[in-house]
C-alpha cells in the first residue's frame, strides 16, 4: 500500500527528516537507508533510524513521536498514478483483489480515511499487526495470509505488486509473480537489477493487464 497505491512515502520522508533536524546535527535522511526501510513493520524500520542515526531516544519514544506527527499527515495523502484505474477494472471483472501492508489496522485506517470507497472494492485488506501475521517482510507471511482469505488460488496465479525490495522478496518467497514499481530514487540506486521480480515497471499506469491474462483495459 505505502508508495504503492498510496503517496504516503514522502510523509514518512518528511516526519523522519523532522526528528533528525530536531535531534542531530544536520543529518538527511538518505535514500540509502529509506530502501532499507521499506516494506518493514514499524518496530523494525524504527530501530533501523534510531540505531542509523544514533537517536538519543529508545524505539518506543521515536514510534510515540513520529505517530503524532503522521496523525497530522497521514489523512491527506493521495493516490498514485494509475491506481484507481486498477482497482476499479478488477474489481468490475471480478478479480479477487487483497491489500496486505505491514502497517497496522489503525494506520490503514487512518491512510485510507479519505480513500474508504475505493478500499472497500478489495476482498480482503491483511495488516501487519493481524494475529495471523507472525513475520514481517520479507518473510511472506502478509502475502500467504491475503492469498488464504482470497480462498487460496493456486500461487502461481497470485500476483503481487511492490514498490519494496524487501516485498518482491516476500511475495517471490511466497511463490507468487510479482511487479517491482520502485521509486526512481530506488531505481538509481539499484540500476537495472530487478531484484528477481516477474516485471518491473515505472508506475502502475504501465501496467498492462494482458500480460498476466487479465481482462484488457477498456479504453
Amino acid at each position: 500500500m505505502d508508495g504503492l497505491l498510496l503517496d504516503t512515502e514522502r510523509v514518512y520522508t518528511e516526519v523522519t527528516q523532522q526528528i533528525l533536524d530536531k535531534h542531530t546535527d544536520g543529518a538527511t535522511f538518505t535514500w540509502d537507508v529509506k530502501s532499507k526501510l521499506m516494506g518493514l513493520s514499524g518496530n523494525k524500520s524504527a530501530t533501523i533510524v534510531v540505531e542509523t542515526y544514533k537517536l538519543p531516544m529508545s524505539v518506543e519514544e521515536y514510534l510515540e513521536v513520529t505517530s503524532v506527527i503522521q496523525e497530522d499527515l497521514f489523512p491527506h495523502v493521495k493516490l498514485l498514478s494509475g491506481v484507481e484505474r486498477l482497482i476499479r477494472h478488477l474489481h468490475a471483472h471480478n478479480i479477487p483483489i487483497a491489500v496486505a501492508t505491514s502497517s497496522t489496522r489503525s494506520k490503514f485506517e487512518l491512510k485510507t480515511s479519505k480513500h474508504k470507497d475505493l478500499f472497500s472494492l478489495f476482498d480482503a485488506i491483511i495488516c501487519g499487526d493481524d494475529k495471523e501475521i507472525k513475520n514481517a517482510k520479507p518473510a511472506p507471511d502478509l502475502f500467504l495470509a491475503a492469498q488464504k482469505h482470497l480462498k487460496n488460488p493456486p500461487s502461481e496465479n497470485c500476483l503481487v505488486f511492490e514498490d519494496a525490495v524487501n516485498g518482491v522478496q516476500a511475495a517471490l518467497d511466497a511463490k507468487m509473480n510479482v511487479v517491482w514499481i520502485p521509486d526512481e530514487n530506488i531505481k538509481n540506486l539499484t540500476g537495472d537489477e530487478t531484484h528477481g521480480a516477474t516485471l518491473v515497471i515505472n508506475s502502475m499506469t504501465d501496467f498492462v493487464p494482458e500480460q498476466f491474462s487479465l481482462p484488457a483495459f477498456n479504453e
